[in-house]
């Protein structure tokens, strides 16, 4: 195990910054919008276009990747991430700022596509599941530790915002100097989403309700720590914990998954996370203790809506059709995460801070009247024959799909291949 993480030591660096500065930049927008005193409204629409340029960019950049090559890819899209950070201070327009999301939604994208094909083509049959691990584990501390930089300077100062572009800029470093050998990106296959909602309407509705409100919350979550009259500080706290929470509460639930049947579980995850939500738009913004629990128990439950969405249907599917299926769950998931700050946004306006979590609540309990009636309607499969769980990733691109531990069909790189047969020849 330790031998594999020094070999990947480069990439997992690269993933440390490019993470921590790209969540350190979004709870960072959210708060100054709040602070020029934007509308709600308004904030959503600006918000959500990072989910429409992350979405546009796994559907695209592959092709860029094979144009100019894995370093030169990873450098252009890293720059573009840089420079839309340092643009935001310059102008605070809506309209500005609107774009400037798309472009940093589809840099990151581009980015995450890089590393994790890397990441994917050092993967053996034999270590690819505690790889799957070491990613999510290094992701979530990433993001959480993003949270708490916003500490550090006035959110309407340059200086926070210069601090983001330097930790993008900083993941080019390691990833450049790598002596490890590009890997070969191979276009992952596909089917539509009516297609696999005929097979596992639960799974799409699942993972769609879920990047309703993972998006939702990420993008409106500063908004209403602000109304609510946490200061800087304080936010940073309430964000880093309910991404701490969501990582804390993956493998528990992966058990429970395991178990029992997984319809069942997403079914009572979503009355739970429901009432907690209810819980933080009655209670929350009265004592800070309360809310944080809460919203900790909102987020860590509704981030593993997804992976139980990707149990539930690989369930149902063949093992060669698990990529293609991942990659569908992926896209819904960035529906809901397009739906989510616009529907939210326009709660707060109507309701204020508390709108939110009604909002989230309301999602919650669709998803518990759907998961119900499709369980009353078609058969369970039976515990001993459902898939591992694993504790998948929305955030993470479709190309980490092919390294999930449930996949058959995947078939180590050759450069690995070649790898092992020097370190045998060597022995």
């Amino acid at each position: 195990m330790t031998r594999m993480v020094a070999s990947l030591s480069a990439l997992l660096l690269s993933i440390v910054f490019l993470v921590s500065g790209n969540a350190f930049l979004m709870t960072l927008l959210g708060i100054r919008l709040s602070i020029e005193e934007v509308s709600p409204d308004i904030i959503g629409w600006v918000l959500v276009c990072y989910s429409i340029g992350f979405v546009v960019g796994t559907l695209y950049v592959h092709h860029i990747i094979g144009r100019v090559g894995h370093i030169r890819a990873f450098a252009v899209f890293a720059a573009m991430a840089a420079v839309a950070a340092l643009l935001y201070p310059m102008a605070v327009s809506s309209l500005f700022w609107a774009v400037l999301r798309v472009l940093s939604g589809f840099s990151v994208a581009g980015v995450l596509v890089v590393i994790e094909s890397w990441f994917s083509s050092r993967a053996t049959n034999a270590n690819r599941g505690s790889m799957f691990a070491i990613y999510q584990i290094v992701f979530y501390l990433s993001a959480a530790g993003g949270q708490l930089v916003v500490n550090i300077g006035n959110p309407s100062d340059f200086l926070p915002f210069s601090l983001a572009a330097i930790l993008l800029t900083l993941a080019v470093i390691p990833l450049s100097l790598t002596r490890m050998e590009a890997p070969v990106i191979e276009h992952t296959s596909r089917m539509s989403v009516f297609k696999l909602a005929r097979e596992s309407f639960s799974g799409v509705a699942g993972a769609l309700v879920s990047g309703v409100l993972i998006g939702g919350f990420y993008a409106l979550g500063p908004v209403y720590a602000t109304l609510v009259g946490l200061d800087v500080g304080k936010t940073s706290t309430f964000m880093a914990t309910a991404i701490v929470a969501a990582m804390l509460l993956a493998w528990p639930l992966g058990r429970v998954c395991d178990r029992f049947d997984r319809r069942r579980v997403m079914f009572w995850v979503s009355l739970i996370a429901s009432s907690a939500a209810i819980g933080v738009a009655v209670f929350g913004a009265e004592r800070l203790l309360l809310l944080t629990v809460l919203v900790g128990l909102f987020t860590g439950l509704s981030a593993t809506l997804y992976p139980i969405a990707v149990a539930i249907t690989n369930d149902r599917m063949d093992s060669n059709r698990i990529v293609a299926a991942s990659a569908t769950l992926l896209l819904s998931y960035g529906i809901g995460s397009v739906i989510g700050p616009i529907t939210m946004a326009k709660l707060i306006s109507l309701f204020g801070p508390s709108g939110l979590f009604f909002g989230n609540a309301g999602f919650l309990i669709l998803l518990a009247v759907i998961t119900s009636y499709r369980i009353s309607q078609t058969d369970d499969v039976p515990v001993d024959e459902q898939e591992h769980f694993v504790p998948a990733m929305p955030e993470a691109s479709s190309v980490l799909s092919e390294l999930d531990p449930r996949n058959e069909e995947f078939h180590e790189s050759p450069e690995v291949e070649e790898m092992q047969a020097e370190m045998r020849q060597g022995h």
